[in-house]
């Protein structure tokens, strides 16, 4: 089973190269993480991580995710390929795909 801390999942997903705006997802779906985001409600947060992210992966994040995944593995991004295999083992329930769902949350709520 892939290994990867909250912490690496975290600075991964912030290391990658892609926009919200490339990503064909819903972003009133997306919302329901940022709202909670931006007002510093971490219960609220994991809940809605836990309902959002198997769908927001199914519709559209998988692919732009992965591709940037492997482009920092082989740019030597520290812990990309513990992240994928972390994708390998656990899908849309891994802890890298929570983190890029919160990163691509704190993108959408840092717009006007």
């Amino acid at each position: 089973m892939a290994t990867i801390t909250k912490e690496q999942a975290r600075a991964v997903a912030q290391a990658l190269e892609f926009e919200l705006d490339e990503i064909d997802i819903s972003l009133a779906c997306l919302s329901f993480v940022a709202f909670p985001l931006r007002t510093g409600d971490e219960r609220e947060v994991r809940r809605a991580l836990a309902s959002v992210t198997p769908h927001l992966w199914e519709e559209g994040l998988a692919l732009p995710a992965v591709a940037a995944l492997e482009r920092a593995r082989r740019a030597g991004v520290p812990h990309a390929e513990a992240a994928l295999a972390d994708i390998d083992a656990r899908g849309s329930r891994s802890r890298i795909v929570r983190e890029i769902v919160i990163r691509l949350a704190e993108d959408l709520g840092q717009r006007p």
